[in-house]
């Protein structure tokens, strides 16, 4: 999930790490109150869920809570990068002397978390990798030992800081670390990290991106992302998670309906083997009802780019009846809108075979053979 530059800044700042003096306005007359109460020329900037607003016009400065004013009539309402500006974070404009660059991610390769830093800031991080890697300084984490002082002073050093700078940023570096980790982040980072003309440091952007799969551990996070879906999902995610299932919507036309995160891989893989295009990720889940497929079948019916679904189930904990239960269910309220292609294999195999037999459907033994036919009807254009 990702958060607003805002939200992540009221974080860096429970965590002591310097931000700029500002607020977030969500009309013009708030804007011009916030550049008031800063009394310095601020930067007004578009709170939208996506990197390089910057460069797409989402960042303007004023020198006047007027100009303020102005400048976020213009911004709020308007769409950034296909996403519409709700609210504005208006923050003093900072002297610089220097910008630069550090972050936490994730590197899945070493499995590991890993320490970025750059002396390019303010740029995107994998530009500055492309153009010149030189400027790049990484340290992976040991899960075991974690992200140490002598770490950060590493990279501080590396950077060119020493003395009392190099101590500043060693504590900033080691702060944002323990943001990452306390909000299992996937990335956490300050880009730019600015070095004022004062001498000190301040966290000028901020990107914060949790795992979804550890919201349960934030509740305020994963009940905004319910109740609101935000901009970074569509309808159908949305509806999803309010239904526990797991969906990630692709550019295809094949819908795929499965039960494990990797069988439902395998059949996109399968799919693609073939020579079609998935039109989605949907995984019911282990022990899934006849409800929660009801619920699924809907959800990749909706989608108007799919030409069939392909059901694809392996039943452990999941039993083959429920699901055919669940199809039949949705047969018997609407009808199959589209065509669909069935493997069904697993406890209670027959009995799920003889249920969906006895409604005139066909089911299949084999996922090759399965996907093929889903990839030969979505070809045809049924």
């Amino acid at each position: 999930m990702k958060l607003f530059e805002h939200e992540a800044k009221k974080i860096f700042s429970k965590y002591e790490i310097p931000i700029p003096n500002g607020g977030l306005a969500s009309s013009p007359v708030q804007a011009r109150e916030t550049a008031k109460r800063v009394k310095a020329p601020v930067a007004v900037k578009a709170q939208i869920l996506v990197a390089g607003r910057g460069k797409a016009g989402g960042i303007l400065f004023a020198s006047s809570p007027r100009e303020a004013e102005l400048l976020s009539r213009k911004l709020l309402g308007a769409e950034i990068m296909g996403l519409r500006v709700q609210s504005v974070l208006v923050e003093e404009k900072l002297l610089m002397r220097k910008e630069i660059y550090f972050g936490i991610t994730l590197d899945r390769s070493s499995r590991s978390y890993v320490a970025i830093a750059s002396s390019a800031g303010g740029v995107e991080i994998e530009e500055t990798a492309a153009t010149t890697p030189e400027k790049i300084t990484k340290v992976f984490v040991d899960p075991l030992y974690e992200f140490r002082p002598y770490h950060a002073r590493q990279i501080a050093k590396k950077l060119g800081y020493m003395g009392n700078q190099m101590r500043k940023l060693t504590a900033i570096f080691l702060k944002l670390y323990k943001v990452a980790m306390d909000y299992d982040a996937e990335l956490c980072e300050m880009n730019p990290l600015i070095e004022t003309t004062e001498g000190k440091f301040v966290a000028a952007d901020a990107r914060l991106i949790i795992d979804d799969n550890a919201l349960y551990r934030h509740t305020d996070f994963q009940r905004r992302l319910i109740k609101e879906g935000g901009d970074e999902l569509t309808p159908q995610e949305l509806e999803a998670r309010k239904s526990g299932l797991t969906y990630v919507k692709l550019d295809g036309n094949i819908g795929v309906i499965g039960n494990g995160a990797g069988l439902v891989m395998a059949t996109l893989d399968a799919i693609q083997l073939y020579g079609g295009n998935p039109a989605n990720f949907l995984d019911v889940g282990g022990g899934a009802s006849s409800n929660k497929v009801a619920v699924a079948l809907n959800l990749v019916f909706s989608d108007p780019r799919v030409e069939v679904v392909f059901i694809n189930v392996l039943g452990g904990i999941t039993r083959c009846d429920e699901i055919a239960k669940g199809i039949l269910e949705v047969k018997g309220r609407m009808g199959f809108a589209k065509p669909m292609v069935i493997r069904l294999v697993g406890t209670n195999e027959e009995e799920g075979r003889r249920v969906l037999t006895e409604a005139g459907i066909q089911v299949l033994d084999s996922m090759e053979e399965a996907a093929e036919r889903a990839v030969k009807i979505a070809k045809a254009g049924w």
